[in-house]
């Protein structure tokens, strides 16, 4: 009796090992191809001015400019930009913004906060990954809309009301851009 009792045990202790074995790389490349295909259905589904377009096929960021300001100043590691921006998930329900009206008109204002443009050194990983790599290849003066795989946004933990594994978008007004120490 003992034995079949062991028996079970290793069963179902060896099952759980297994099941725990899943390949994380796997796990994570489906993520992927669920965010690119959530950000091509949003594409096909919402207008968007289009005017210039990068995209990058293996990680799923793609960054689609409304404006060029053509003013041939671009972004380097260690300089410090101020970004106006609004961020939202592929349901155009805005998460985050540096525009107080936006902020009041999507039900997101918060009267302990100052709303004004994100000054930050870009190249020191303040921010996630794919803001950074979005307003990296703007110029000063453009706005762009950055379209984010939840990889190089919030991954798999989410924050706050960005559910896990959601890919979202940044509309992103690249107000300045001033040189600093070149990394």
């Amino acid at each position: 009796m003992k034995i079949r009792i062991f028996a079970i045990l290793s069963l179902i202790a060896g099952s759980f090992a297994f099941s725990s074995c899943i390949d994380d790389e796997a796990t994570d490349n489906a993520i992927l191809a669920n965010d690119k295909l959530a950000i091509e259905e949003y594409l096909e589904s919402n207008t968007i001015v289009n005017v210039k377009e990068y995209y990058d096929e293996v990680t799923g960021l793609r960054v689609i400019w409304q404006e060029l300001s053509g003013s041939g100043i671009g972004v380097t590691a260690g300089d410090t930009l101020q970004v106006d921006y609004t961020g939202k998930l592929l349901s155009n329900k805005v998460f985050d913004t540096s525009n107080e009206q936006v902020a009041r008109d999507a039900g997101v204002f918060s009267s302990g906060r100052t709303y004004a443009p994100l000054k930050f050194p870009i190249g020191y990983n303040f921010l996630i990954a794919g803001f950074e790599f979005g307003v990296g290849q703007m110029e000063q003066g453009d706005k762009a809309t950055v379209f984010i795989p939840s990889e190089f946004a919030y991954g798999r933990q989410g924050s706050g009301i960005i559910p896990s594994s959601a890919p979202i978008l940044f509309e992103l007004d690249l107000i300045q851009v001033t040189q600093g120490p070149q990394q």
